[in-house]
């Protein structure tokens, strides 16, 4: 009798369906938070900055959103390594637990008229805390899935995933606007709080379902080998730059990408067009729902013709329609929120399907935690983080409504030829890769033959 012990094509419907839930809702916590902030930005400006200069604490309001990515890569170091030696179950549910705590302690924080500068240096912290923790999240959640799926439902699982951390800017969106219904002097005291202390729940409810759920089998058999890594990020930066350098050009994209569309444009639509705070929130968080319905999709058609064809469609027409999008949103127009905003996330959504399942595959199992972490949080703390802040500065500096399009426009430009030089990765079981010849310029993908992987 074959021993499945380790098969992750072994598992029954009802052990994946509680994969897939104890891996999404570490990131629905994790982006329920910054879409929180990003929906919020106007009252905590002016909750914790002095009001006598709007633009100036819309400003420090949108700087404070990228200070938590100072720490993400520092979170993402010490976590992934503690991932790649201990487990990924065990460091999952610490950070879905840090997350939390400080996702409440933000919605506590008196305000500057009752604390003056105290205010500020509270909600940094707070953020920095979050960003430490979540630094280890996605990464963590993507590694955990993608090595509990079969090999031939990697994009699916890894898109259902990413799904659960992107409709969770909607899902805030929507709390927030049912909220803002309230009297403004009441919403401003103490009702945007509220969503923030639901995190807590969230977070207990995640932490639940981590624990019912085993370590992944690729891990398991490691650590029966005995061939965990001593230093894993040794391993990665000795080894693997240049799945490291590519991870980064790929993810920072996608970072830029993903929060101009999901925590800048909100705030876009209101302070620069001029829209209602309800069909801002409103239109952002239908487009951001369409696109948690096409990543599964676009997810499983990688399964089938590969992750860089995907990728390379996302990239090609984001470089094409980044400014247009921009143009049409600026422009005042009956539908132009929508029509704008689809335009601008229907290439981000097929970056967004393949960016964990291909930095995931980049890897060896002794480190893909560090490696996924490494490349993805520097990434994310260099470009993510700022991208709201610089989208803003863009339209102040140079009057153009379109400035942002054209930032975006220019970083996608960038990535095209990393695109044409990534390694396709579809085709290869994980277990394979515990000698990686990721220095080569492509997998040698006759040694698993595709209809191999779909029995």
């Amino acid at each position: 009798m074959t021993d499945t012990t380790h098969d992750p094509h072994q598992q029954k419907g009802p052990s994946k369906a509680r994969v897939v839930a104890a891996a999404a809702i570490g990131n629905l916590v994790e982006w329920y938070d910054f879409a929180l902030y990003a929906y919020s930005a106007t009252v905590i400006a002016a909750v914790f900055f002095p009001s006598s200069d709007r633009t100036t604490a819309l400003l420090s309001t949108l700087a404070v959103f990228g200070v938590s990515f100072v720490l993400r890569p520092v979170g993402g170091l010490v976590l992934g390594r503690l991932g790649d030696k201990v487990g990924r179950r065990r460091i999952l549910s610490l950070s879905i637990v840090g997350m939390g705590i400080c996702t409440v302690l933000m919605g506590l924080i008196p305000s500057y008229a009752a604390i003056g500068m105290a205010a500020p240096v509270l909600l940094v912290l707070t953020r920095l805390g979050q960003g430490f923790f979540s630094g280890g999240e996605y990464t963590g959640a993507s590694t955990f899935l993608v090595e509990h799926a079969p090999d031939n439902r990697r994009g699916l699982w890894a898109g259902i995933s990413v799904a659960s951390g992107t409709l969770p800017f909607a899902v805030a969106g929507f709390i927030v606007l049912a909220f803002t219904a309230m009297p403004a002097d009441s919403y401003e005291s103490w009702g945007w709080r509220i969503p923030f202390l639901i995190a807590g729940p969230l977070s207990l409810v995640g932490l639940y379902l981590r624990f019912r759920v085993e370590e992944t089998p690729n891990f398991k058999a490691l650590q029966e080998q005995e061939a965990t890594v001593s230093s894993p990020l040794k391993t990665v930066l000795g080894e693997h730059r240049r799945a490291v350098l590519m991870v980064i050009a790929v993810a920072g994209l996608n970072s830029v990408a993903m929060y101009t569309l999901t925590s800048y444009m909100p705030t876009y639509l209101k302070e620069n067009v001029g829209i209602s705070d309800g069909l801002a929130t409103v239109s952002n968080a239908s487009v951001v729902v369409m696109v948690c319905v096409l990543v599964p999709i676009l997810g499983f058609i990688s399964d089938n013709i590969g992750r860089k064809k995907v990728l390379g469609v996302g990239v090609v027409l984001l470089a094409g329609l980044a400014a247009p999008s921009f143009y049409v949103l600026s422009s005042g127009a009956p539908g132009s929120p929508i029509l704008g905003q689809v335009l601008y996330a229907l290439p981000f959504a097929c970056i967004a399907a393949v960016l964990s399942t291909i930095m995931c595959e980049m890897f060896p199992t002794a480190v893909r935690y560090s490696g996924a972490s490494t490349g993805y949080n520097l990434a994310y703390a260099v470009f993510g983080g700022t991208a709201p802040f610089v989208s803003q500065m863009l339209v102040d500096q140079t009057g153009s409504l379109v400035a942002p399009g054209f930032y975006v426009t220019i970083l996608a430009l960038l990535v095209i030829p990393v695109t044409v030089l990534l390694p396709e990765t579809y085709k290869r079981r994980l277990a394979d890769n515990a000698e990686t010849i990721i220095e080569k310029t492509d997998y040698d993908t006759t040694t698993t033959p595709r209809k191999e992987a779909m029995k």
